[in-house]
């Protein structure tokens, strides 16, 4: 097999091990991307992003031991950009790690049979009848305002204001002429 067919036959197998990866299939992921690093050169920028890969699928399964390994002989890797993430992998991989007490903890329940559960166990919903969106309640009209309830004592300032603007008004026009 030639350099070029050994490349793309690296690449399909990078490509499709990330769409494993993101499927959760982890085991699978390791088996592509060790093909596909054994197909490409490891010291290429395409052997790097393999590689950084195969220690994101690594730490996935568990396997934090080969994938600090992994990781610091990427650390050396002649690539600038493999070099800088995997020492950022690194600082993640041997971060302590916290403990949490188990009141922080969310328990996500195994919903894996859901398929099998019986009618009865799905009571309250219903895939026959979409919920109706409910319409807001319309608010109670304002109570109507009783003008005997008015202070207009307290109005100065409205005379203040119409005695300021006929003066300005009156200034403006003996200016004018």
């Amino acid at each position: 097999m030639d350099i070029p067919d050994r490349l793309e036959l690296a690449r399909i197998r990078y490509e499709t091990a990330k769409e494993v990866f993101e499927r959760g299939q982890y085991r699978a992921t390791i088996t592509l991307l060790e093909e596909a690093s054994q197909l490409v050169d490891r010291d290429t920028p395409l052997g790097g992003e393999v590689q950084i890969w195969l220690v994101t699928a690594y730490q996935a399964v568990g396997d934090l031991k080969v994938a600090i390994a992994l990781c610091r002989q990427l650390s050396r890797h002649p690539n600038i950009k493999t070099r800088q993430q995997s020492r950022r992998l690194l600082a993640i991989l041997e971060a302590p790690r916290l403990s949490l007490r188990p009141d922080w903890k969310v328990n996500i329940p195994d919903l894996s049979n859901l398929d099998e559960s019986q009618a009865i166990d799905r009571k309250g919903s219903s895939a026959l009848r979409p919920s109706k969106p409910r319409k807001p309640r319309p608010l109670p009209p304002p109570p109507p305002i009783d003008p005997s309830q008015i202070d207009t004592r307290e109005n100065n300032f409205i005379w203040v204001a119409l005695l300021g603007s006929l003066f300005i008004l009156s200034s403006f026009l003996w200016l004018t002429r």
